[in-house]
């Protein structure tokens, strides 16, 4: 099979593209030819298989021509006929294109009759500003059925009038045009959490069909040790609950490594020096891969407090996978993930005392800790590659009618 995957990043900027890379080599490691499209980089990463790359998109643009083009650009158009007709794919597997790459690569393949499946990494099919949260960072689902002007009106897009316009425009668009409903043959989300929004927005459920990431750990040794501190790996941000697991470490015994970066990294830092907790709280920067599986094979736990709904986080599933417990609020799709009491424990995104209680539970029984990294290990079967691709072969076949 022939298959051209879609990304408009073609570089590791985050989940999407652990994916989309992810995805391309374990179609390879099974029989198939794959193709890239995306957009030109600097840091764009040769794959060694034929790559169409369309000119980079400047999304701070004031050019209102090309402000439009987030929603209709004729070169990407032009750029996707020419690579579905070098390239002859069977399949077209879209990831995060919309806005960068825009709308406007659906069109040949539906002309040509080439059926599309879609892995929807995030909530954009049904809200404008991506993350369902408004400019605020409170959980929000107003523009659900198509009510885009809550998006202009609360400026949820960077706090921008005009790229929130812009956004709502773009939502009727793909709305007016049935991008989601009829044009992509199958959606694929990682969990039921999101399946259940678009089901709700609209969007056939049979159409929908959730699958939970997966997470390639060949080349990497699975053996851990029961460590002595918590680990955060994530963006340093206010969605991502760092601040309410800050608050409920003032009262754990016990260390907390940080690893990441992000616009509260200077808040955080405060935070730390004010409440003098300098001994007890790490902060690690950035890290690869590698070190970040360094510092979750050496930990005790690994916390994801975030108040935004999360899809399926890698940071989750790499954890299970390396034997690790998890503390993890209970938005999104988490809950499928972290079977509380079970795996890990989980508890109501901005209850700061239970997280408390819970952090301190952990650190204080080295029992219930074995138990379930036992269990952590597991339960992450499912998130394995062969796991995968056995349920994405069965999507392709029935795109296909084969």
């Amino acid at each position: 099979m022939r298959i051209l995957l879609v990304n408009k990043f073609h570089w590791m900027k985050g989940g999407s593209e652990t994916y989309y890379f992810g995805l391309g080599k374990m179609l390879k490691e099974h029989g198939h030819e794959v193709a890239y499209f995306s957009m030109e980089d600097e840091k764009n990463i040769k794959t060694g298989d034929k790559e169409y790359f369309v000119e980079a998109s400047d999304m701070n643009s004031k050019n209102i021509t090309k402000a439009l083009s987030v929603i209709y650009n004729k070169k990407n158009k032009k750029k996707m006929e020419e690579a579905l007709d070098d390239f002859k794919p069977d399949i077209v597997h879209l990831n995060n294109f919309q806005r960068q790459l825009s709308a406007s690569i659906i069109e040949p393949c539906v002309k040509r009759n080439i059926p599309i499946v879609f892995t929807a990494h995030d909530a954009q099919a049904v809200c404008p500003a991506i993350t369902m949260m408004d400019k605020n960072k409170n959980v929000c689902d107003k523009c659900l059925k198509g009510k885009y002007k809550n998006c202009t009106k609360n400026k949820c897009v960077k706090d921008s009038t005009l790229k929130s316009l812009l956004g709502a425009v773009e939502g009727r668009y793909y709305r007016k045009h049935k991008i989601y409903t009829n044009k992509i043959n199958c959606i694929i989300t990682p969990s039921e959490f999101l399946r259940k929004i678009f089901i709700n927005d609209g969007i056939s459920e049979n159409k929908v069909k959730a699958i939970h990431n997966f997470v390639d750990m060949e080349d990497i040794d699975l053996t851990s040790k029961v460590g002595d501190y918590a680990l955060f790996v994530g963006r340093i941000s206010k969605e991502k609950g760092i601040m309410n697991l800050l608050k409920a470490f003032k009262n754990v015994n016990g260390i907390l490594y940080i690893a990441g970066d992000g616009p509260e990294k200077e808040e955080v830092i405060n935070f730390i020096k004010e409440n003098k907790m300098d001994k007890k709280v790490k902060l690690l920067g950035f890290l690869n891969k590698q070190e970040v599986v360094n510092y979750v094979k050496n930990s005790r736990f690994v916390v994801l407090p975030s108040i935004c709904n999360e899809n399926c986080p890698y940071s989750i599933i790499e954890a299970l996978t390396l034997g690790k417990p998890v503390i993890a609020s209970e938005v999104g799709g988490v809950p499928e993930l972290v079977k509380d009491k079970e795996n890990g424990l989980v508890y109501k995104y901005d209850d700061i005392e239970d997280l408390t209680k819970k952090l301190n539970r952990l650190f204080e029984d080295d029992k219930l800790v074995k138990e379930y990294s036992k269990n952590s290990k597991d339960s992450s079967k499912e998130y394995s590659v062969d796991s995968y691709y056995d349920k994405l072969s069965i999507i392709y076949n029935k795109t296909l009618n084969w």
